[in-house]
């Protein structure tokens, strides 16, 4: 009877599989979303219903009246609501639902017509000797966007242009989904001139509009700069040794790599003149939604109404058929069919703790927490009652208008200027969007990369945390100097 000698490639997958049967296995993300929905309804048992009256805010926007909460009669889960708290959040997650399958299915379709592989071949070729600059250009790049426009849903938008560059590159999906997050969070988190955190926030606290820039300035520094520093060094060791990344036992991480190295293995591609004027048409579209966002305050609705659109012209003036393009937005709507689902049913837990009328409750229990703390520690007790609620509620403006009439005139009774408030609020809220499976264009953008949550927990944690003592260095200072802007 004949025998092989095992390859290294075989030996390292079978201490691969022997690792994850001894190993601690995290559960699936669908077990996790499900035990913090039945969680957030045995919650609605036990802490008493309560409520604010709701007025009318900045911007039309509904606000909170900080002095009105009331307890009131609670309206514990039922079995039925338990059972429609996934279809209930999958419903209220519309816009981000619809937005990942169109941004899935238009990115197929630019593939079909072969411009994202030219595309890639041709800058993976220019940077093959210093591909790891191509990670602090983006980066910086895209949180100066951020922190600009304060949209941090386009990381949505980066990482299928940025993923297949990022392998080409040698590098994983796990360094492409960095790139496109981490930066689009220290650029909103720190929110020099975000109109959507800062912007809002100080008009809540009755505080000049953008005031408070030099500080805002270093902290958006001090953060990129610490996110750079961990993708850098995650990077250039997935370079050097692919077996390292987070991705390698990955089925999917293969196909990816087989697909975009194999143009640079093969040789230079080149576009044919339909091919190029798609590129062009493409540009021009870009350029359109940049214009829509910055002046014309677009958002998920209204981008992915044009990308419907852009995967239709783009793929026509490449020379697909029509049967072409209808087949490239149905693959991509089954690639990205996790992440849509993820991010909906993530918005269930809010859904439980809305309908159950403990959401208000938690806020003025969170209120009353910071209030309780010596002078010294009441900036980060902001800081960490703004991260905790971040969980329940993933969007700035949401958790602005719900939390800033409270901590405004509270951070008057405490001893902490207005400004330094509406910073806790601002790094509380922007960094746990990255790390809480509650955060629906999070799971989205994780699924887009092909990246698992718990992977991702894996390499973002101790950026995190980082990021925490990041974040506290400056409340204490802000707090210290009796930062006003």
């Amino acid at each position: 009877m004949n025998q092989t000698t095992p390859t290294s490639s075989e030996a390292a997958d079978k201490a691969t599989n022997t690792k994850r049967k001894t190993g601690l296995r995290i559960p699936n993300i669908y077990v996790i979303l499900f035990v913090f929905i039945a969680l957030a309804s045995v919650a609605t048992y036990f802490i008493p219903a309560g409520e604010y009256q709701r007025v009318p805010g900045p911007e039309g926007r509904t606000t909170i009246d900080a002095e009105s909460f009331q307890f009131v009669d609670g309206s514990p889960t039922t079995l039925t609501d338990f059972m429609l708290a996934i279809p209930n959040g999958l419903m209220s997650a519309g816009q981000v639902v619809f937005f990942t399958f169109m941004i899935g299915g238009m990115f197929m379709v630019l593939r079909r017509t072969g411009i994202i592989e030219i595309g890639v071949d041709k800058l993976s070729r220019r940077f093959a000797n210093r591909r790891l600059l191509m990670i602090p250009v983006l980066m910086t790049v895209f949180a100066v966007v951020a922190t600009i426009i304060g949209t941090q849903e386009l990381a949505l938008v980066y990482v299928p242009v940025i993923l297949p560059l990022m392998i080409a590159l040698r590098f994983d999906s796990v360094t492409a989904a960095a790139v496109a997050l981490c930066a689009t969070t220290a650029g909103f988190a720190t929110g020099v001139l975000n109109p959507i955190n800062t912007g809002l926030a100080q008009q809540l606290s009755g505080l000049p509009l953008y005031s408070g820039f030099l500080l805002r300035t270093l902290a958006f520094i001090a953060i990129l700069a610490a996110a750079i520093f961990f993708v850098m060094r995650y990077a250039r060791k997935v370079s050097h040794d692919p077996a390292a990344s987070l991705m390698a036992d990955d089925p999917t991480e293969t196909e990816k790599r087989h697909s975009y190295l194999h143009a640079t293995d093969d040789g230079a591609l080149t576009a044919n003149p339909r091919q190029k004027l798609a590129a062009l048409t493409t540009f021009a579209f870009m350029a359109l939604l940049v214009y829509g966002v910055l002046a014309q305050g677009w958002f998920m609705m209204e981008m992915a109404g044009l990308f419907i659109i852009m995967g239709i012209v783009v793929g026509l003036v490449a020379g697909l058929t029509t049967e072409d393009i209808c087949e490239g937005f149905n693959q991509g709507f089954r690639d990205v069919l996790v992440g849509a689902m993820i991010a909906g049913i993530a918005r269930g837990v809010a859904v439980v703790l809305e309908d159950g009328q403990i959401m208000d409750t938690l806020v003025y229990g969170l209120g009353n927490l910071v209030g309780e703390l010596p002078t010294l520690l009441s900036a980060s007790g902001m800081y960490f009652a703004q991260l905790a609620f971040n969980f329940v509620v993933p969007s700035g403006s949401g958790q602005a208008l719900v939390t800033m009439p409270i901590m405004a005139p509270l951070a008057d009774l405490i001893g902490v200027t207005r400004q330094t408030a509406v910073l806790a609020y601002q790094l509380g809220d922007g960094i746990g969007n990255i790390l809480y499976p509650t955060s629906g264009y999070f799971m989205a953008t994780l699924a887009l990369a092909g990246v698992p949550w718990q992977k991702w927990v894996k390499f973002f944690f101790p950026l995190f945390c980082v990021w925490i003592i990041i974040s506290l260095g400056f409340l204490l200072v802000a707090q210290a100097i009796g930062w006003a802007g």
